[in-house]
């Protein structure tokens, strides 16, 4: 796998506006964020596929105490799409790209989880 650098996987709340520094920016949550209109939310790519699956969402809850064992369930998750993950690597190898969610949490959210799978942490 060749590297990926870590400053081309950027994150970004859908409630942020875009900017060009962004690159493609891909929506990473499996349901589109309440009250942001599509055409200011500029998504590039929607991939539902890479999200958590509903269970696996209501079940975390965005529980901070139940972080580590939702990251590990969800790598499991995308284990199941090959192919889309690597077609974000390859997107990232060469521009920058930003994973945009809706999540509240900054640090426990699918966006964080899949940036370090992405860059292969």
């Amino acid at each position: 796998m060749t590297r990926i650098a870590a400053g081309n996987v950027k994150l970004k709340r859908a409630y942020e506006a875009a900017t060009a520094a962004d690159g493609r920016r891909i929506l990473v949550d499996r349901l589109w964020p309440r009250g942001v209109k599509k055409a200011d939310a500029a998504i590039d790519l929607w991939l539902k596929d890479l999200s958590p699956s509903t269970d696996l969402r209501k079940w975390f809850g965005h529980e901070p105490a139940r972080w580590e064992e939702f990251s590990r369930r969800y790598r499991a998750e995308i284990d199941r799409h090959p192919d889309q993950l690597a077609e974000l690597r390859k997107l990232a190898q060469s521009h920058p790209i930003t994973l945009v969610y809706s999540a509240h949490d900054e640090l426990h959210n699918n966006a964080v989880a899949l940036r370090d799978i992405i860059l292969g942490r």
